[in-house]
């Protein structure tokens, strides 16, 4: 078999695959030449130059493989890739490291003014008053989500003697408290905080989630870092609270357009930031780390071997996929409006199948579960390989049951979520005729809704104009409701409301909604996480 490496990757990784295969290094290949030569090929290995397209997918009729040596997949098209049946496999792990340390060094870095006065020093300057900095210890740190890398920045933190609080609905008491760290929730570690750092994926909640609103019930003199995603901070708020002394300093590797240009930097020119070009992973250990592991990765894949750093789905049996192939959507549609259901961390679910899957093998369709209920709250990649393993490291229970005997409907799948709370929420959902997938319960309530886009749930008490105040809010706001179905329950009195909407609703929007009298809970789901 031939590997192809088309971007520069560590020799180390390089060496490895050599040792199995017959490996050509072809940097900087221009798009045409690469659509020339890659049907040569059964292994594709590239960094974020390379972009594999469509076109160079259709081109590939050997590739069997594409390692990505990091994180990120978007130089990738996975849907091609997954529909020609090519595995994807990065290294989601290697640099959590790096990526931690990073973080502590902009930290130190922004206390102690040390660029500045690198700077002062190399202008020919001994200026010692102009860069007095603080200490950390003894001070109060907030960290918004402490997972791989947010869990290795609270240990280092610790360690300095500093107080760290965190911030991550998605994970239990008893994980945060075995890292050493006091949960709150986010208000109270804006206000408490003496610095602030951030550590989660990208999301809807997370987007500008640094933004002014947030800033303002900041302690004043608060010191930011951001290490994790561009997009979660609101640069220009942030700008603005540098310049009126709110916040004290500002520590930044990450931007929400990059390259960073003179003309598109917000910070340019401020004396209280500490910036760096996107460095969290570049480490010669991280870079070697990614190398290694993704040649691992591909190694296993051309084995036919499971590969736990899959980003697409797993190898299944031919005669298992032709009955359980039409369930997958639906089943990770069912794990991403449960974790919404849930609203905090889960503890434990039980998978029941019924009818035609109770007579098959449905460990991927569990899975798929898991990835749908995990993927929305996770900064690693969640696929249908770690998902199982993911869901095992946040100490979250998982049992899969059989029903052979007739239910409501032929076949189902139903899956019920007990939160760490003792809560227990119930979702289920089957497939109309044998392709639509369909939402039939939440909860005690009775439905029949298509889970795509963002839907709008609404228990509520069962009496007139219900609907209508609903629909004239949104209406006012100018939000088109695409479907509407009302559920019902045995329990006399209350109903549910599942209205599709065009697109997402603006927080003022669903306080209006919840206000509503007789509204007993609303919440806003994204059906594809």
């Amino acid at each position: 078999m031939k590997i192809l490496v088309s971007d520069d990757v560590n020799e180390q990784g390089v060496a490895l695959l050599r040792e199995h295969y017959d490996v050509d290094v072809k940097t900087n290949l221009p798009p045409e030449e690469l659509l020339k030569v890659i049907g040569e090929y059964d292994g594709l290995v590239t960094r974020s130059q390379t972009q594999v397209t469509q076109e160079v997918i259709d081109a590939a009729t050997n590739l069997k493989v594409i390692g990505r040596a990091g994180v990120g997949v978007d130089n990738i098209n996975i849907p091609a890739a997954t529909a020609r049946g090519i595995v994807v496999v990065n290294a989601p792990d290697s640099n959590t490291v790096a990526a931690a340390e990073h973080t502590i060094g902009m930290m130190l870095a922004m206390t102690r003014h040390i660029p500045q006065a690198h700077q002062s020093i190399q202008e020919g300057k001994w200026d010692r008053k102009s860069f007095t900095g603080i200490q950390l210890q003894g001070k109060t740190v907030g960290i918004i989500g402490i997972g791989h890398v947010g869990g290795r920045v609270a240990k280092r933190l610790e360690a300095m003697e500093m107080t760290v609080l965190a911030y991550d609905p998605y994970v239990t008491e008893e994980y945060a408290k075995n890292l050493g760290v006091e949960q709150v929730d986010f208000e109270t570690l804006l206000t408490r905080s003496d610095y602030i750092t951030i550590h989660t994926p990208l999301t809807k909640e997370t987007r500008d989630m640094i933004n002014a609103e947030s800033i303002a019930k900041m302690k004043d003199g608060v010191r930011l870092i951001n290490c994790a995603r561009g997009e979660c901070f609101d640069v220009e708020a942030v700008a603005e609270g540098l310049k009126s002394g709110k916040i004290a300093g500002a520590a930044i590797d990450v931007y929400p357009n990059e390259p960073l240009t003179k003309d598109n930097n917000p910070f340019l020119g401020m004396f209280n930031v500490v910036q760096t070009a996107h460095l969290g992973a570049s480490t010669i250990e991280a870079q070697v780390g990614v190398a290694v592991d993704v040649a691992y990765g591909v190694i296993e894949a051309l084995e036919g071997k499971p590969v736990m750093t899959a980003v697409n789905m797993a190898p299944i049996p031919k005669n298992v996929a032709a009955i359980i192939q039409p369930y997958f959507a639906l089943a990770e549609h069912l794990g991403t409006i449960g974790i919404y259901l849930a609203n905090g961390p889960v503890k434990s679910v039980e998978v029941e199948y019924s009818g035609e899957l109770s007579e098959t093998e449905t460990q991927h369709l569990t899975t798929a579960f898991l990835k749908g209920l995990l993927n929305p709250i996770l900064q690693d990649s969640v696929n249908y390989v770690n998902a199982p393993g993911l869901a095992k490291k946040r100490d979250i229970s998982v049992k899969e049951t059989k029903s052979h005997k007739a239910g409501y409907y032929t076949t189902a799948i139903t899956a019920t979520i007990t939160t760490s709370s003792g809560s227990k929420h119930i979702i289920a959902g089957t497939l109309f005729d044998g392709k639509l997938p369909k939402i039939v319960q939440i909860d005690q309530f009775r439905i029949d809704f298509t889970p795509e886009g963002y839907l709008l749930l609404a228990p509520h008490v069962d009496q007139p104009n219900m609907i209508g105040q609903m629909a004239t809010i949104l209406g006012k706001a100018g939000i088109n409701i695409n479907g509407m179905q009302v559920g019902s329950t045995t329990k006399s009195g209350t109903n549910i409301m599942a209205i599709a909407v065009g697109d997402d609703i603006p927080n003022d929007i669903m306080l209006q909604l919840s206000g509503i009298e007789g509204i007993l809970d609303v919440k806003l789901i994204h059906c594809e996480g």
